[in-house]
């Protein structure tokens, strides 16, 4: 199991910000260079409760806090049905597409079956710091359980000090 004080498996998943030509490759290392990252597991698009748990996310002031925190959805979900998902609901970070589930499985948050879909994500949040160390991890056991953002917004606070 990743738990807070592990290093966060690395990965390299494709995902929304390019055109509608162009599907851009995420890196996780690449984005430890920058600032922290805020990873933000979810079942799939279009499910009201994810479109909660990201839209919550949504609208927290992250940059506030941290100008080079990244943050990113992850859901076993095609790029493209991610990028419908995003502009229906303003999303405006990246949603990268776990298509085999290896990331989720890698942090201990994969679903063989959920409501009739396979391989799918639990509901979960890392915070992981510019060193790729696990800061914060909430992991939803049932399908709608949702994350209280304030213990993530207060561990990117102390991350940043």
């Amino acid at each position: 199991m990743v738990t807070v004080g592990d290093a966060a498996p690395s990965f390299e998943l494709p995902g929304t910000g390019g055109s509608d030509t162009e599907v851009p490759t995420y890196r996780l290392d690449d984005a430890l260079g920058d600032g922290p990252v805020v990873l933000a597991f979810y079942a799939f698009d279009f499910h009201p409760g994810c479109a909660e748990q990201l839209c919550s996310i949504r609208d927290l002031s992250w940059f506030d806090v941290d100008p080079d925190v990244s943050v990113f959805g992850i859901s076993t979900d095609r790029v493209f049905s991610h990028r419908a998902f995003a502009e229906q609901h303003d999303i405006d970070f990246p949603l990268l597409s776990d298509s085999d589930g290896g990331v989720a499985e890698a942090y201990d948050v994969f679903r063989s079956e959920l409501l009739g879909h396979r391989r799918v994500s639990k509901r979960a949040l890392f915070l992981l710091d510019t060193e790729g160390t696990v800061r914060y991890r909430w992991v939803g056991e049932g399908p709608e359980a949702t994350p209280n953002l304030t213990p993530l917004y207060e561990a990117l606070e102390e991350v940043s000090d």
